[in-house]
């Protein structure tokens, strides 16, 4: 019996020996593979036991905090929650745990890009939310995840449209994306089963048929007033049926087709019981006033979404047409300068500011809320599709906005002595245009409101050459500004570096009139689209050289705004051809020919 037993006996002990070291060379490799991923991360403080001298996991029980353990004892997750890590998530060092299926860094100060998860293809979970991601995630991020289920990307600052991509995983169960800055049409998703929540981004169009049984709160542009956007019915035919706004005209922030939207009594009743009623604070006498209950009530038509928020038009029963713009950057300031700068703001009145109405002040909620503009941006006119034969801004039409614009920022330097930015945010869709084709200045004196970090990523005035290359802004940013929306107004170009976030760099539209103009003053810069024009070229020659005196980027050679008002306030339909060429710091012309130095990009003073 022994002497039979004796082999077998032996190679057990053999199998035995060989599952032993495997199993000590398996932990040692993702000890270290974990361990150098720990260093991608900083403040790690709360992984101090991550240490190459102990395994992960013992059987399936962890050994490392945050580790998550399979029932053959590899690492099988990583739930690294609530430990204020930021830093790089090493991805490709994650990819060599062949046993990881489940990744959440939920509550941290992560921040950039979204880590590319299809290194991973057979993780099954990601949760990213409550950090600081930001950025366009790429539509095919998710190709080929056929294993994925659970996604969870809320409460970060991603942008652009919605990846496609993840409305190809077969089997996702939870989506969660609400609290981003997404824009564009929600593809459509058939999975069954599938929850989702895409609520509080600037999204728009109807919602896709295979979403309509989720309920409506899921797709709110916003929270305190999401009843006047999405409504929910029961029917006998059909359950739920959801009416909503049609797809935005995208080039124009005030004009889209829409059909009306209620809101349902039991949502009505909830928002009266807000903390402070619900009360909206007035700052005219000119208008009758209504309550935050006759807005949920009214019909509404989303405009659009901003880099300050949602707007959304409300027609009021018996009443006048609003905007309600919501902000979503002004948490840092206190309730009692918030009542203070918006009763400021609210006591101007000029033929050429849009006036504001009221206002609303929660914690986490802001609302201004403005008289409408039937014409909408100026935006939309220079940039947005026109209907066949529809011809553009004429050059009279210009001239007077232009004239109107700068009436109105010479207003605001004057009731706003106090800031180094009376605007700093003008550029062409913050022009309204009134049944009259009247400019109305809109989204002005708010920096005293907005979150410096979000102002300065945002607000066009730190686009300008002096806060790209010495981070300070002056009196004369503004200027600046109206330089480039003159430029915008003659050319009908965009300024493309306007939709850059953070500092704007060189101005594109600036530097083409340059070179266009370097040799000879001359009228091909002109928008083509531009009727009106015969015996008025010298006049549009004296306007284009405004602009560029006004966004010149010496500072010490850059008009300030008196000289340019009044050079404006100069200007006729029709007049000669007047040759003068570069500008002096007092808003004169140097007679002179123009040279090289007077096309520099040097910045001084």
């Amino acid at each position: 019996m022994g002497s039979r037993n004796g082999p077998f006996s032996h190679t057990l002990l053999v199998i035995h020996v060989l599952l032993v070291v495997t199993t000590v060379f398996s932990d040692s490799t993702e000890s270290e593979k974990l361990v150098t991923f720990k260093r991608s991360l900083l403040k790690a403080e709360a992984l101090s036991n991550w240490i190459t001298s102990a395994a992960p996991c013992n059987g399936d029980k962890e050994n490392w905090r945050g580790v998550i353990c399979g029932k053959d004892g590899s690492v099988f997750g990583l739930r690294l929650e609530n430990m204020a890590l930021s830093g790089t998530i090493d991805m490709d060092m994650l990819a060599e745990l062949p046993g990881i299926r489940t990744l959440s860094f939920i509550n941290n100060s992560f921040e950039g890009p979204m880590p590319d998860v299809q290194k991973i293809r057979l993780l099954r979970s990601i949760f990213l939310s409550n950090n600081n991601f930001s950025g366009v995630i790429r539509d095919d991020a998710f190709a080929g995840m056929s294993s994925m289920r659970k996604v969870e990307l809320q409460n970060n600052k991603f942008t652009g449209r919605i990846p496609r991509s993840l409305s190809e995983m077969k089997i996702l169960v939870d989506l969660q994306m609400q609290d981003n800055e997404f824009e564009g049409e929600i593809p459509d998703f058939e999975q069954k089963n599938l929850k989702v929540n895409f609520a509080n981004n600037r999204l728009y169009g109807p919602i896709p048929p295979g979403l309509r049984n989720q309920d409506p709160s899921s797709f709110a542009v916003v929270f305190v007033i999401s009843p006047l956007i999405f409504r929910a019915r029961t029917t006998a035919k059909n359950g739920y049926k959801y009416q909503q706004t049609t797809k935005l005209d995208k080039n124009n922030d005030y004009k889209t087709n829409t059909k009306d939207i209620e809101m349902p009594s039991y949502e009505e009743e909830s928002y009266k019981r807000t903390p402070n009623g619900g009360k909206l604070q007035f700052v005219r006498n000119d208008i009758t006033e209504f309550k935050l209950h006759d807005l949920l009530r009214a019909s509404a038509e989303v405009l659009g979404g901003g880099s300050f928020g949602s707007s959304y038009k409300a027609t009021l029963a018996n009443g006048p047409a609003v905007v309600v713009k919501r902000f979503r950057e002004m948490s840092n300031v206190k309730k009692e300068e918030f009542y203070s700068h918006a009763n400021r703001l609210g006591s101007f009145s000029h033929p050429n500011l849009l006036p504001l109405v009221a206002f609303y002040h929660k914690k986490d909620e802001k609302l201004l809320i403005t008289d409408f503009a039937q014409n909408g941006s100026l935006a939309s006119h220079l940039h947005g599709k026109r209907k066949p034969n529809e011809p553009g801004l004429d050059w009279r039409t210009r001239l007077s906005i232009i004239k109107g614009v700068a009436q109105g920022l010479d207003y605001l330097y004057k009731e706003l002595p106090h800031l180094v930015l009376p605007h700093g945010h003008l550029k062409s869709s913050n022009v309204l245009l009134n049944d009259a084709f009247i400019p109305l200045l809109a989204d002005y004196g708010l920096i005293p409101l907005v979150n410096k970090r979000h102002a300065q990523k945002f607000m066009v005035a730190y686009k300008s050459p002096e806060f790209t290359y010495h981070d300070s802004t002056t009196t004369k940013t503004d200027v600046w500004c109206l330089g480039i929306l003159i430029l915008e107004i003659l050319t009908g170009k965009f300024p493309a570096n306007y939709l850059k976030q953070g500092k704007g760099g060189s101005s594109d539209l600036e530097t083409w009139v340059n070179s266009v103009v370097r040799e000879e003053w001359t009228g091909e810069v002109f928008d083509k689209e531009m009727k009106g024009t015969k015996n008025s070229e010298g006049e549009m020659l004296k306007l284009l050289k405004i602009g560029m005196c006004c966004c010149e980027w010496n500072i010490e050679r850059r008009w300030d705004l008196k000289a340019a008002v009044e050079k404006i306030g100069e200007l006729k339909e029709r007049g000669s051809d007047e040759d003068y060429s570069s500008c002096t710091s007092d808003g004169a012309y140097s007679s002179r020919a123009m040279t090289d130095e007077d096309f520099s990009f040097s910045v001084t003073g």
